[in-house]
């Protein structure tokens, strides 16, 4: 006789990845609706731009506070908000899905809070990262990389299960390099621009912080000590 539970045909999403995105996704959505004439009035046409020169980070802006050594919260507060904000709906789109699919996989070893902490510190990282790197366009937006840092995450976990397994730990950095090539073939195609390093300082400081983030990372780090 078959068994009469039911079972759902994918892993459900872990509710703060699922937090994450929806801020994502409202965002954008009251752009798009905006746009649209749909809410917010005229004004609301330039709600995105608003947005952008309002809350996204801009590494001119952080080169002036710390010439000037002055701190305004209305200015480090950008640190924090503009992975929310993007710049078209495509943009969105692939942020989010990467969010979504690389999330579920970190959450489903990580803690809920270290996986926003994961996110948010990718995130400044890459910031600080972009900014010693920032041209002529110095404005950063998007959640790439806080995402990246979640792909830091992501191999730091293969890299620990290959080692586990006996098998060349290096092929867990097989996402990251197709996604750098990719990057470099869209470059050339597009025309390049500095915030692929947010994307690489972001992964870097995704895969550090997951050393002790991940489940038993401290006390690992105190049992190498030890042993050196």
């Amino acid at each position: 006789m078959s068994s009469s539970e039911n079972y759902a045909p994918v892993n459900p999403l872990p509710p703060v990845v699922v937090a994450l995105f929806l801020v994502i996704l409202g965002i954008e959505a009251m752009f798009f609706l905006g746009s649209r004439g749909l809410i917010g009035g005229p004004t609301a046409v330039g709600w995105r731009t608003s947005a952008i020169q309002d809350y996204g980070y801009n590494a001119d802006v952080l080169r002036w506070m710390l010439q000037n050594n002055i701190w305004p919260l209305e200015h480090l507060q950008r640190f924090l908000t503009f992975p929310f904000i993007h710049g078209t709906f495509t943009h969105t789109l692939f942020a989010g899905v990467m969010l979504l699919a690389l999330g579920k996989f970190v959450s489903e070893v990580f803690a809920p809070w270290a996986v926003v902490v994961l996110f948010i510190l990718s995130g400044v990282a890459g910031a600080l990262g972009f900014t010693l790197f920032a041209g002529a366009q110095p404005w950063l937006i998007g959640a790439f990389p806080g995402v990246y840092g979640l792909i830091g995450g992501f191999t730091y976990l293969m890299w620990l299960k290959l080692g586990q397994m006996g098998e060349q730990q290096y092929r867990a950095f097989t996402l990251i390099g197709i996604l750098m090539l990719l990057q470099l073939i869209f470059g050339l195609l597009f025309g390049a621009n500095s915030t692929w390093v947010a994307d690489v300082t972001g992964f870097g400081a995704g895969f550090v912080l997951s050393i002790f983030l991940a489940p038993g990372g401290w006390r690992r780090i105190q049992t190498r000590i030890r042993r050196n």
